[in-house]
């Protein structure tokens, strides 16, 4: 009733699978956080948070071998939107950082969440942001 298949199915194992570039979970984890922490040190730097900044390019040269390309592209968006996403990318980072269990980073973007929610708040009372968290390295 069906002809049977002639050719290799896709879902067929290559014959040489060792010729495939294969990463480890570990490297994966390692791209991934890199490019949160590249896409925080954007805004960050965007925001002008020089001290900041120059904690998260370190770490992401650390992770990515090489130091970070710096360039701040200026959106014109409101500092309150730059402080949100920014949050918002310290979060990705820091659960990404946990996963790999490196504490160093987990450390940085649990305290650059903080300040940016303080900056964030402190904007939505009228107050000037505070220049440091208390406890903050």
């Amino acid at each position: 009733m069906y002809e049977p298949i002639r050719t290799k199915s896709v879902h067929t194992p290559a014959d040489h699978a060792e010729d495939f570039p294969h990463r480890t979970r570990e490297e994966e984890l390692d791209i991934q956080l890199a490019g949160h922490l590249a896409a925080l040190l954007a805004v960050t730097d965007e925001l002008g948070l020089a001290e900041a900044g120059d904690r998260i390019a370190e770490q992401v040269a650390r992770l990515r071998g090489a130091p970070p390309a710096r360039q701040a592209g200026l959106s014109d968006a409101p500092a309150a939107t730059l402080h949100r996403r920014a949050h918002a990318l310290a979060g990705r980072a820091l659960v990404v950082a946990a996963s790999r269990a490196d504490t160093v980073v987990a450390i940085l973007s649990a305290e650059r969440m903080d300040a940016h929610t303080a900056a964030v708040s402190a904007a939505a009372a009228g107050s000037p942001a505070p220049s440091r968290l208390v406890g903050a390295l």
